[in-house]
């Protein structure tokens, strides 16, 4: 499984008979598995092989058409496996528990903590997390330095002064930033769900939303693969981590999709989706064809369970 970022490599024993390694290299997330690894009471048998996934950006003739897998996102993937990782240490550390193997337990414990730190710090730069944070640390440095700035003044050292005044320009406009990015990111509004299977408007595949984000979250240079610039609500509107249909398109597993580029269907679509994260981010189907989020998912992003209105069968011939 690929992905470009720079995390972190460990060496995890989840039981006695599995060893998984798995960190992160520039340009991909390597991973290996050697037995059976269990997410939640599901068996995801990880075959003695190295599975790698490629990104490639194809463009078609003179007139630079983009690909479906120009929106395949390295990084999503990581995101994702990751959630993985933290759901099966946590799985392994109860068990433990439950079969009084305090030191193992412990040993699990301290391995999800360092997982789970390393996972705020990447959200944190991601999704801009710290933005707000940053805003007060930046508005507290504006006091000290117009502080400074007066005592230059009555000092009547103006070239001091000069360039204070420049520095707490500079800062307003990064504190502007830092604001509003906050802003944007707490007020933000989804047209798609978690578990919500949409189709591509571009491309024309299937697919399921297991994530999002308020606003495009991608690097720079995936921006410029993807002709993010082009998109009629640019960067500023929420992106969707989407599973893609492995029949219909083996070479993407996860996709990161404007929001202007997918559409509901717009009825239930109860036909088979293949891929090989469904079991492990979703219960199963609803009445509507969607896939319904487990706990963690939701608790991830912060959404609350979706109930499928329930209608009941008209009485026939009958008066109420």
């Amino acid at each position: 499984m690929c992905g470009t970022t720079h995390i972190f490599g460990k060496h995890f024993r989840l039981t006695k008979k599995s060893h998984v390694t798995f960190g992160f290299e520039r340009p991909c997330l390597w991973y290996h598995g050697a037995q059976s690894s269990s997410f939640l009471g599901h068996s995801y048998i990880l075959r003695e092989r190295s599975l790698r996934v490629e990104a490639g950006w194809f463009f078609k003739g003179g007139d630079q058409r983009l690909d479906a897998s120009s929106e395949h996102s390295e990084s999503a993937n990581v995101d994702i496996l990751i959630f993985f990782f933290q759901l099966d240490l946590a799985t392994q550390v109860q068990r433990a528990l439950n079969l009084e193997e305090y030191g193992t337990a412990q040993q699990l414990r301290n391995k999800l903590s360092e997982l789970e730190t390393e996972v705020i710090k990447q959200q944190e730069a991601r999704r801009g997390s710290t933005s707000k944070s940053e805003a007060q640390d930046i508005a507290i440095s504006i006091l000290r330095r117009r502080a400074d700035l007066q005592n230059a003044i009555q000092g009547e050292n103006y070239a001091l002064a000069a360039e204070i005044r420049d520095e707490i320009s500079n800062l307003e406009a990064e504190s502007l930033v830092h604001s509003a990015k906050a802003q944007l990111y707490e007020n933000a509004q989804y047209a798609f769900r978690l578990g919500q299977k949409v189709r591509h408007k571009m491309f024309g595949y299937r697919g399921v939303v297991c994530g999002m984000d308020p606003f495009c979250c991608e690097s720079s240079s995936w921006k410029e693969i993807s002709h993010v610039e082009k998109l009629s609500r640019g960067a500023d509107q929420p992106f969707y981590q989407v599973l893609v249909d492995v029949v219909a398109n083996p070479n993407i597993l996860v996709a990161y999709v404007p929001e202007e580029k997918l559409l509901a269907p717009d009825e239930p679509d109860m036909e088979m989706f293949d891929h090989p994260y469904i079991s492990f981010l979703f219960y199963g189907m609803d009445a509507a064809g969607d896939f319904i989020p487990i706990k963690q998912l939701r608790e991830k992003y912060n959404k609350p369970r979706h109930e499928v209105p329930y209608d009941p069968p008209e009485e026939n011939g009958e008066d109420a």
